[in-house]
């Protein structure tokens, strides 16, 4: 017979898990100011453009080129598309409104590990995803190839000349905020997996339950044939005939008192005659 695991609903640890929302809190905050600076387009172009200028990275002219040219228009690489910036946006306000139900859930006490496990493992891939969109490979140019974009693994002396340094400086932050995003959420998801195990004692008592309900089965079916049983012999006891007794009142009492005759010895006299 298939069993269902036991999956503990409550929480280890419950003040290590007020410090990560409370970090995540600050997190999110952080996260959503900081792409929602950088949304539609405040740098993304600008840097490619540095990188392109100083040969690490592919160079967005060559878009223009195409158009120009009536060529095809070669791909995007994912680390300096408008897409990228969308989806940081699309999780920061995610991440806030997951935050404020879970402030609820949790105040409410029905913010479980189980459900908690589940919303913070999604959550952790599309960190995952942010951080490899901001940081991820640029091969579209054969001549310039990338492996990780320049603004993550160099200094940013190199956007000084051009007059965007605090432009580099907001992408490297915005990329350390979405780093320490996806560290709370693992936290947090190891954390519901650890509290989902159940401890001895919900263990033992999980064993007793089960066999108080497999002994009270097990009773129910041992005593049902005497349950019908038990109704036939109500009829039978039902169908026998009672016997008839004299009824005696009061006044008949006396007089048999005074004729110094109890009832039983009157009903014994009259058998003794008959």
């Amino acid at each position: 017979m298939f069993k269902l695991p036991l999956i503990s609903s409550k929480w280890r640890w419950p003040k290590f898990l007020i410090a990560l929302m409370v970090l995540e809190l600050a997190g999110a905050v952080a996260a959503l100011a900081l792409f929602g600076i950088a949304e539609p387009n405040l740098y993304r172009t600008k840097l490619w453009q540095i990188g392109a200028d100083n040969g690490f990275n592919s160079s967005p002219k060559t878009i223009l080129y195409a158009y120009a040219n009536y060529r095809k228009i070669p791909s995007i690489p994912f680390v300096w598309s408008h897409t990228i910036t969308e989806f940081n946006v699309a999780i920061s306000v995610l991440c806030t409104f997951i935050m404020i139900v879970k402030w609820v859930m949790f105040a409410l006490h029905i913010w479980y590990p189980l459900l908690a496990t589940v919303t913070n493992v999604i959550i952790t891939v599309l960190w995952i995803v942010s951080i490899y969109g901001q940081a991820g490979p640029d091969h579209s140019d054969p001549k310039h190839p990338s492996s990780i974009a320049w603004y993550i693994n160099k200094s940013c002396s190199y956007a000084k000349p051009a007059g965007y340094e605090h432009y580099c400086q907001m992408a490297k932050g915005t990329f350390a905020v979405t780093v320490f995003m996806m560290v709370i959420f693992l936290a947090n998801t190891v954390q519901g997996i650890w509290s989902m195990i159940p401890s001895a004692a919900e263990r033992a008592n999980s064993k007793i339950e089960i066999d108080d309900m497999q002994s009270s089965k097990g009773k129910g079916a041992y005593d049902s044939p005497t349950s019908d049983n038990s109704g036939e012999q109500n009829w039978e006891m039902k169908s026998r005939p009672k016997a008839t007794l004299t009824p005696y009142t009061p006044r008949t009492l006396a007089f048999n008192t005074l004729d110094r005759q109890l009832p039983l010895r009157a009903e014994s006299h009259g058998a003794r005659f008959a």
